[in-house]
């Protein structure tokens, strides 16, 4: 036998030995806690319904690529249900990588911690993957989060959960520019009645030097997300978007990743924006719904706006559709060599759209949105935010097409070449009306 043939066979039997080790443990309130510290690599944790009043720390468990930790509900139609304690976390996470916890529900009951953090002593958390939990009551104070990392974390996947109630929905990184985050994915995602962000991903320094953190350049997607600030905002000094993504490194590591934000619906925000944003940002095939308000700030924040691709978004705002905020004239020349393109979008507003590099929108007051959408001004359960009439746009989208999923629109139908806004043109059936709820996983099947 070669060389590399053994090689393969004895590989293949490590993972064949490695995944016949694997176990599956079933725990409830009382037996649970002594079984976290036992989880391996491929292991499973199910938790039987019932009240668990004692958290859930994930510390130091290490899971692998293809063989996870996974912690879950045993039955998915009846979720156990974690109840917040003072001075505890509910999920703290410490050390872990490769871990899913999938299926839980967790009470803040109103007490100043969080529900799910990444600790800040830790060292890293990554590849963690936070899915399908219904977390709510964790809005003592803006600075009470549902999801946080104060660690540098990497490879993490936020999906299908449902926010309701906090002081901030998502929080992913450090205030001060420490403790990136790289290279996650934000999707399906239900945050609504947040006293402030429903997200935000914190502007990064210098990227720290952490064993096994990506160097190379990553991208950040954030999709098929719902995010509302119709009621539970805070105080007028307090205001926050409903989304804020700040700037990468400015330099080294990191300086080249991206922002992919598309095919979310951000609805209502009294006091702010629904989408604010610096760095490297591509936002395209989105739904932005503000009654009384703006739609997206592109604007300096801690840094600049660097290369940016707005594109294929339906905007109806009472107030401001785009703007992309000009630096001072000192600064000016840093952005210069960075594209600022808005294209190809519908949208509908007080100011439809400030910015220097427009090609191909369709705009207009916000009375002219009925001419052009279906039931653009209807509340929700109404709104029909689909074209009633198609628009084409004769620009060359060659340079949009390095995105993913570009050419299709809000619900993932094939768009056509030059169409308008966020939908694809010919779509009439299989679609999702907008609502605060999960918007589903696949309608262009």
């Amino acid at each position: 036998m070669s060389l590399l043939r053994r090689t393969v066979f004895v590989l293949a039997l490590f993972l064949v030995q490695a995944s016949a080790l694997a176990e599956i443990f079933q725990a409830d309130p009382q037996t649970y806690r002594p079984l976290l510290k036992t989880l391996q690599a491929g292991d499973s944790l199910l938790l039987a319904p019932g009240l668990y009043e004692n958290g859930l720390p994930i510390h130091r468990l290490l899971g692998r690529p293809g063989q996870p930790i996974t912690i879950a509900a045993l039955d998915p139609q009846q979720p156990p249900l974690f109840l917040a304690r003072r001075g505890h976390n509910t999920v703290s996470i410490l050390d872990s990588a490769y871990v899913i916890v999938r299926g839980l529900a967790l009470d803040g009951r109103g007490l100043p911690v969080d529900a799910v953090k990444a600790e800040g002593h830790a060292r890293w958390a990554h590849h963690i993957t936070l899915e399908g939990l219904v977390i709510r009551g964790h809005d003592n104070n803006q600075q009470t989060v549902a999801i946080s990392t104060k660690c540098p974390a990497w490879g993490w996947v936020i999906r299908g959960n449902v926010i309701d109630g906090a002081g901030t929905g998502v929080y992913l990184g450090n205030s001060d520019g420490r403790d990136a985050f790289v290279g996650g994915v934000i999707e399906h995602n239900l945050i609504m009645n947040t006293l402030g962000y429903n997200l935000q991903i914190k502007h990064q320094n210098k990227r720290e030097t952490v064993a096994g953190m990506p160097s190379e350049r990553r991208i950040t997607t954030i999709r098929h997300n719902v995010f509302s600030k119709a009621t539970g905002s805070g105080l007028p000094e307090l205001a926050r978007p409903n989304v804020l993504v700040g700037h990468w490194p400015l330099a080294g590591p990191g300086q080249d990743d991206l922002y992919q934000v598309y095919g979310n619906f951000f609805y209502q925000n009294p006091l702010e924006a629904l989408f604010q944003g610096e760095g490297n940002i591509a936002l395209y095939n989105n739904l932005l719904v503000n009654h009384v308000g703006d739609a997206v700030h592109i604007q300096p924040h801690n840094d600049l706006p660097r290369h940016i691709d707005l594109f294929n978004n339906t905007i109806v705002a009472a107030g401001t559709g785009i703007i992309i905020r000009k630096p001072k004239a000192d600064v000016q020349k840093l952005v210069t060599a960075y594209p600022q393109r808005v294209t190809a979008n519908a949208v509908f507003a007080a100011v439809p759209i400030t910015a220097d590099m427009q090609s191909g929108n369709f705009t207009g007051p916000v009375a002219a949105a009925e001419d052009y959408l279906k039931k653009p001004l209807a509340g929700l359960g109404e709104m029909d935010l689909r074209p009633r009439a198609i628009r084409v746009s004769r620009i060359d989208l060659t340079p949009l097409q390095k995105y993913q999923a570009w050419n299709q629109g809000f619900d993932g139908h094939p768009r056509q070449a030059g169409e308008v806004g966020a939908y694809a043109a010919g779509q009439v059936n299989n679609y999702w009306q907008p609502g605060l709820e999960l918007k589903p996983a696949s309608l262009s099947d």
